[in-house]
């Protein structure tokens, strides 16, 4: 159980909620791609903790099971107990129409990680893809990559305005690509960019992330036309359109 300690626009519509409370002490989230649970209470009702039983997650009896969401631990800082997560205000769903009236001292109930990903900075370089949903993933990556890395960044946004800029020692190129009015998810700009890029030479480890249509095809063009090692693919579905709630992993 945790509290909003700040709330600020990082972009237009990218939003920090910074969550601090004692049950965060000791909070491990070694990889980037790491997800936790949040669990959002009806707007107006007091969040309770769930109860982890041989059943799982059980909540009490006669409150409404609250919607569940996974997100990206942006950063937690451990000199002040707190933990950054980043929200997409995009108008709808229950994570976005909290995020959007977050205040200080709210409260909220988040569970994980359950597990982490743990890529070795032993590649040549490093390929990082996604739209707006994936940039706390990405961010979190540039700042955590050490300066021997080299890393090309492709992002999707909806426009210039949505551009963030990162703390990091990696030798990284980033570029941006706008959509300028088109609808997310249902575009090929981001598979469009990769294509039209010469990329380096050598072994490559790739993080995609976006909508899993988009991603799906990314994988398929960098194994199949640029000839990337499979393995070394991470290409998840951060939303499928059309379906809330969806998260699949690839």
């Amino acid at each position: 159980m945790l509290e909003v300690q700040a709330v600020r626009h990082l972009t237009p519509l990218m939003l920090r909620v910074t969550l601090a409370g004692d049950d965060l002490e000791g909070f491990i989230s070694p990889g980037y791609g790491d997800h936790i649970k949040l669990f959002f209470s009806p707007l107006g009702e007091e969040p309770v903790l769930p109860t982890l039983g041989p059943d799982g997650v059980t909540f009490p009896e006669g409150r409404p099971r609250p919607e569940m969401r996974d997100y990206t631990p942006r950063k937690y800082h451990a000199a002040t107990n707190t933990l950054d997560v980043d929200f997409v205000l995009h108008g709808d769903g229950p994570a976005s129409s909290w995020a959007a009236q977050a205040a200080v001292g709210q409260k909220l109930v988040i569970g994980g990680p359950r597990g982490s990903m743990i890529v070795p900075d032993a590649f040549d370089w490093y390929l990082l893809a996604g739209d707006e949903t994936a940039l706390p993933a990405i961010g979190r990556r540039l700042e955590e990559l050490p300066a021997s890395s080299k890393v090309t960044a492709v992002i999707e946004v909806a426009g210039k305005e949505e551009e963030q800029t990162f703390d990091t020692k990696a030798n990284v190129e980033i570029i941006w690509v706008h959509r300028n009015g088109l609808e997310p998810g249902n575009n090929d700009l981001l598979l469009r960019k990769i294509e039209s890029l010469s990329l380096p030479e050598g072994d490559c480890y790739a993080f995609i992330a976006s909508e899993s249509g988009v991603s799906k095809a990314i994988r398929e063009h960098l194994v199949d036309k640029r000839g990337l090692n499979n393995e070394w693919i991470k290409a998840s579905g951060y939303w499928l359109r059309g379906v809330a709630d969806a998260h699949e992993p690839h």
